[in-house]
């Protein structure tokens, strides 16, 4: 008599439920410790991006799941090539983001012999990963890629590690595939929706705070509907900014690093926080003092797709346990009776917000806000925009509108290195669709090397260096609590633009402001990735920020630069 199902090695029936889960691309760099999996995708309809590093495969792999909400995937092999990955499930574990890390490991009968490139999987892991397991019998691959799937994509979203011990992957088993299972949405029930629109009707001066993810193209536009129909001042988390079109008329910019003081006072003040997808948490709340949480803050609403989001400070009025699809459904319902009393304030911050975005101009050679003003004029509406962790990125947050249908990609842990893979993965997934990404000399050069990525698999963003010479973040706060004492943030740096020839990229260097409308257009239409390097002057740390300014307002004297 013939087994039900036919005979399969690990590997194959690994990479089979890929295909299974709608996996159409995996991120990674290969090792031995797999490669009865990388012998199934040679035949696959699942495509693998071969990486240049780790930690850039998982930071592709990270950028992928934000982009799409389904898990980004990412395969490395044991010990240092695991490790290496660890800062990218520290970015999805922060940024609640699904992905599953698949990680050649030792024979199983080698496992706790202190064997080459051992690695204990939930010692390394498990402070980080939602899940960590690893699958001992072939034929239990289903059901596990199943539980990572689910976990990964359930709730409040974040890494699962599963390993692959060598051997198992080229056992033989007879198995059926496992077909996934739809994350739940929670929902808002009546009483709920009632008692929130009870709030809105007693409140005088609401904020709506958008963050987290499982956002849907769906979820923005009930949201914004909602929004609008109630003249409600919406404001997005740090790094959450793609959350609400930046044309709409509530949108009033966004909290954390980079805000206007205008924002902050209006959070200070308000006596209705409405937080969908995310908790208040210590980054759009300036360390928890924007927000008071002794019971003299404001009323509270949580939407949350968890019941408990990881450090909750804050005590909600009103907790509502669902995703942000299923609370767009529900309160896109809701009608105000008359013109809310928060009308004439609502436009107020509106105004605020773009006299804040408006391009600060400094007196530089290269002048940064006349760039920032002519590449938003230049991309299409359905941009990517992508950066890492920096002053660099102060630029890209402030001074480039999204749209709808505009995403944003940058990792709200704050971690450098993220900017160019994630472009790299969007450009790969998108190809149709402008990417760029803002980069920093520091942060570019964490990752750069996945520039040959770009060209040996097709993609074309466009990047742009701030090249100052200086990890300039860390430069900034030595100025500010260590005037004119410099130690420990000077670069060298290479030739930028030369160095993205070298890997076949196109590569440009500016120096002077009338130098970029030109270089952007060669640069935009040349077909493949692209580099543009900007010579900024180390006296330039942010808009409106330089090291004379600073040691200035110190008294210090502004040599040595």
């Amino acid at each position: 008599m013939n087994p039900p199902h036919p005979a399969r090695t690990g590997g194959q029936v690994l990479i089979d439920q890929l295909v299974a889960h709608g996996v159409d691309t995996v991120y990674g760099v290969p090792g031995e410790s797999y490669l009865a999996a990388l012998d199934a995708l040679h035949d696959a309809s699942v495509r693998m991006v071969v990486c240049r590093h780790e930690g850039g495969a998982a930071y592709m792999a990270e950028a992928h799941g934000k982009l799409t909400g389904r898990p980004g995937i990412c395969f490395t092999t044991r010990g240092p090539g695991a490790t290496n990955a660890l800062v990218a499930l520290h970015t999805a574990h922060q940024d609640a983001t699904p992905l599953v890390l698949f990680i050649g490991l030792v024979p199983r009968a080698h496992t706790d012999r202190h064997a080459f490139q051992e690695l204990d999987l939930r010692g390394t892991f498990g402070a980080t990963a939602k899940l960590v397991e690893t699958i001992d019998d072939a034929a239990r691959i289903p059901e596990h890629v199943a539980r990572a799937f689910a976990t990964a994509e359930a709730g409040r979203p974040g890494p699962v590690v599963l390993g692959l011990p060598e051997d198992m992957l080229t056992d033989v088993v007879h198995v059926p595939d496992l077909r996934p299972a739809p994350p739940a949405e929670g929902a808002v029930s009546a009483p709920e929706l009632a008692l929130l629109a009870q709030l809105l009707d007693t409140a005088e001066r609401p904020l709506v705070l958008l963050g987290g993810s499982r956002w849907t193209a769906e979820a923005r536009a009930d949201v914004r509907a909602w929004a609008e129909a109630w003249r409600l001042p919406v404001a997005t988390d740090f790094r959450c900014q793609d959350l609400i079109g930046h044309d709409s008329p509530s949108y009033v910019g966004a909290l954390g690093y980079g805000r206007s003081d205008h924002l902050a006072h209006r959070l200070r003040t308000a006596d209705l926080v409405i937080a969908v997808g995310a908790a208040p948490s210590d980054v759009p709340t300036d360390g928890f003092t924007l927000l008071p949480a002794d019971g003299d803050g404001p009323r509270l609403v949580t939407a949350l797709p968890e019941p408990l989001p990881p450090g909750a400070l804050y005590r909600p009025t009103l907790a509502l346990l669902a995703a942000p699809a299923a609370v767009g459904r529900a309160v896109r319902t809701l009608r105000p009776a008359d013109t809310p009393p928060w009308s004439v304030r609502t436009k107020e911050d509106r105004h605020a917000h773009l006299a804040f975005r408006a391009p600060q101009h400094d007196p530089d050679p290269l002048d940064l806000g006349a760039v920032f003003a002519a590449l938003d004029a230049r991309l299409p509406a359905d941009r990517v925009v992508t950066f890492g962790a920096g002053n660099h990125a102060v630029w890209a947050q402030r001074f480039l509108a999204l749209d709808d249908g505009a995403r944003q990609l940058a990792p709200r842990n704050g971690s450098m290195g993220y900017g160019i893979p994630a472009a790299v993965a969007a450009s790969l997934a998108h190809p149709d669709r402008t990417v760029v990404s803002i980069a920093g000399d520091g942060c570019f050069l964490m990752n750069g090397q996945e520039l040959a990525t770009a060209v040996a698999e097709g993609a074309a963003p466009l990047i742009l260096v701030l090249d100052n010479g200086q990890y300039g973040t860390i430069r900034q706060h030595q100025e500010q609590t260590y005037p004119g004492r410099v130690s420990g943030t000077a670069l060298g740096n290479p030739d930028f633009a030369a160095y993205a020839r070298a890997f076949g990229a196109h590569g440009e260097t500016v120096t002077a402001t009338e130098e970029f409308e030109p270089a952007l257009e060669r640069a935009l239409t040349c077909g493949r990735a692209a580099l543009i390097a900007l010579r900024v002057p180390q006296e330039r740390l942010a808009p409106g920020i330089t090291v004379t300014g600073l040691r200035t307002a110190h008294g210090k004297e502004t040599s040595h630069v």
